[in-house]
């Protein structure tokens, strides 16, 4: 897989997407991380990449030039699955989302700022509009951020074990189970017997009934569909 991240602010990447699980997807080769600054493609001497609104009000605009400019010359570079744009107003990002785009050969995000882009990249250029909660960001590079590592822990080879990220939270509608490990007994604090046991059938009878009763507890949303 190949992501190419457009941005003001390339250096913000350096560090989540270019360490522990991310690092090794790299390089191993299961996927390319390219990150371009906007700024190298406007036309502007001054590097200027963002203008006020027509028809006024507050806040800037970012210009449509050097994001179309440096959305042709990718696109006459290869072809991509997915033009997609970090915006909270935007789907919500969710596991399933994750898991479609992980299967994509290329992609591309854009990363907005001050106000957003022109709506003419929106309307021309992207193909999905991606938002990680309800909330507002100063940019779209966390939230870039965020989508790529969602999307590279899947691709098979990228984790040691391929099955731990299909036992994840929301792969089946449900949150995971309470999970624990040595020692058994810590200040009193015991762990479960039944995970003691050795009879996996109990074990994946009792981490079924868990998640149920902690999906019901902590997101009911998830069991109304």
């Amino acid at each position: 897989m190949r992501i190419d991240i457009l941005t003001l602010f390339p250096e913000m990447f350096e560090g989540p997407l270019t360490q522990s699980i991310m690092k090794r997807a790299v390089d191993k080769g299961l996927v390319e991380m390219h990150f371009h600054d906007i700024r190298d493609y406007t036309l502007d001497k001054h590097k200027k990449v963002d203008d006020y609104a027509f028809g006024g009000g507050a806040g800037m605009v970012m210009t449509i030039q050097p994001i179309a400019d440096l959305i042709d010359k990718l696109k006459a570079e290869r072809d991509y699955d997915q033009v997609i744009y970090m915006t909270p107003d935007g789907q919500r990002f969710e596991q399933r989302i994750a898991n479609t785009l992980s299967l994509c050969g290329n992609i591309m995000i854009l990363c907005g700022h001050y106000k957003g882009v022109d709506q003419r990249i929106r309307d021309h250029y992207v193909t999905m509009e991606i938002s990680i909660g309800d909330y507002v960001l100063t940019g779209g590079e966390l939230a870039a951020a965020v989508v790529s590592d969602a999307i590279i822990r899947l691709i098979p080879g990228v984790m040691s074990d391929e099955t731990s990220a299909l036992t994840d939270s929301f792969q089946d509608g449900l949150l995971s189970p309470p999970v624990y490990t040595r020692p058994a007994d810590y200040n009193g604090w015991k762990v479960p017997d039944v995970l003691l046991s050795g009879n996996q059938a109990m074990i994946d009878e009792w981490r079924e009934q868990q998640a149920y009763e902690r999906t019901k507890q902590i997101r009911p949303d998830l069991l109304e569909d």
